[in-house]
């Protein structure tokens, strides 16, 4: 099919070619890394100990279960909302309208998880189904991703992504034709994005806890932290929900396999990995290490929440005492950059603040394997793509504004580094 007039972008990712690699690399990943978590050598390189036969890895029970969540948090999303935001123009000038009930959807889950445990409802159990449920879901991912191509190609032209219209049937269907797919007023992307992937990860993050502390008495210092950690940083995202409306996944990128894998299998199961390991691996640590780590992770979140803090006010209202004061650059489309605070000390100081807890969420595992340093591997690498397309798409916005941005904030997201 051929792409739609002025939608042609460049192709990420290694084009069709780089797509389908992924398409095979991040499930067998997945698969992988849960794999090595349970294995007594917890290797990160290398094959996994065994390979798990089809009995184990396929259940209809587990898939029944993994609908019931989702059909739990569309429900949840689908509540009255503490306030109803607007997104972003579009190109027909219009703008969608978003429900900010994320942080209610999770104190409702917490509610319910709560009573269903303190009726006997075994949610330790769940640690032992992480295969299957990973399993089911790349399997619903896919399905999904493909009924989302099939209902892009009725979306009208102007509800079409950028970056997912390149004609070639894989590339598009990795990266996502349509920009904002929705049934009625309910959006598929925006429900995806903070809803079931990061409220499961604190669900599979508790039911390790409680699995260590059924098998081992009480749960150890280093997996309370892991849990508060991640616990503070999903609270934060819902929290601050309306946020994601201006970020690169809501405005730019199309809805398909990358973001569907990235939201209900990635997340989920692969950001849980410091608790898995934890869970079959123990490790010793002490009050003063851990009070180090929880400086270490303050100081993370921090820099992160009061730069995206501030981003985000003077987004509202450049008016606002806290940044009427800032320095900024004037840009041809009437916005201007700022160039002082948070933002005049590194061109992305919220990913400087988010690899800082990430390493926080990893030391408490120790230092004897690398599989819990995954996730800060992972992000790293992660944050430096995202960083360039950013930088990419700001100096086709703004232009010589943006080269002047460059040229007075040099470094990217580490200050003296990088």
């Amino acid at each position: 099919m051929a792409s739609p007039q002025g939608l042609k972008a460049p192709l990420e990712f290694g084009g069709p070619l780089g797509a389908a690699a992924l398409m095979l690399l991040l499930p067998a990943t997945t698969l992988h890394l849960l794999l090595a978590a349970r294995s007594g050598p917890a290797r990160l390189l290398g094959p996994p100990a065994r390979l798990p036969g089809l009995s184990e890895l396929w259940s209809p029970a587990v898939l029944l279960l993994l609908l019931t969540w989702l059909g739990l948090q569309a429900a949840l999303y689908l509540l009255p909302a503490r306030k109803v935001a607007e997104g972003l123009e579009l190109k027909d000038k219009s703008h969608l309208r978003y429900p900010i009930n994320g942080f209610q959807a999770l104190m409702l889950t917490a509610l319910l998880v709560g009573l269903g445990v303190s009726g006997g409802l075994p949610l330790g159990a769940l640690s032992e189904m992480l295969l299957p449920l990973a399993f089911v879901a790349i399997l619903t991912t896919f399905i999904f991703s493909f009924l989302l191509y099939m209902k892009a190609q009725v979306a009208p032209t102007s509800g079409l992504a950028p970056g997912g219209n390149s004609g070639n049937l894989i590339y598009d269907f990795f990266m996502g034709r349509e920009l904002n797919p929705r049934i009625g007023s309910f959006d598929f992307k925006y429900f995806c994005e903070l809803r079931p992937g990061l409220i499961g990860w604190v669900l599979i993050n508790l039911a390790l806890l409680i699995q260590e502390a059924e098998l081992r008495g009480s749960p150890s210092l280093a997996m309370w932290l892991v849990n508060g950690f991640q616990l503070l940083y999903v609270g934060d995202a819902l929290w601050y929900e309306e946020a994601v409306l201006t970020t690169m996944d809501i405005t730019h990128d199309g809805f398909g396999f990358m973001l569907a894998f990235g939201d209900l299998v990635w997340v989920p199961f692969t950001y849980s990995l410091q608790a898995q390991f934890l869970l079959y691996h123990p490790q010793p640590l002490g009050l003063p290490g851990a009070l180090l780590i929880c400086l270490i992770n303050a100081v993370g979140y921090y820099i992160f929440r009061g730069a995206n803090s501030q981003k985000n006010t003077f987004r509202k209202n450049p008016s606002d005492p806290s940044v009427a004061g800032l320095e900024t650059i004037p840009t041809a489309t009437g916005k201007r950059l700022l160039v002082s605070g948070w933002w005049g000390m590194v061109r992305h100081p919220n990913y400087l603040g988010d690899l800082i807890m990430a390493l926080a969420w990893s030391l408490p595992c120790g230092v004897s394997h690398l599989l819990p340093y995954f996730y800060f591997l992972y992000f790293a690498a992660l944050l430096v793509h995202r960083e360039a397309r950013d930088e990419l798409q700001c100096l086709q916005k703004y232009g010589r504004a943006w080269h002047e941005y460059c040229q007075r904030v040099p470094y990217r997201i580490v200050p003296y580094i990088y």
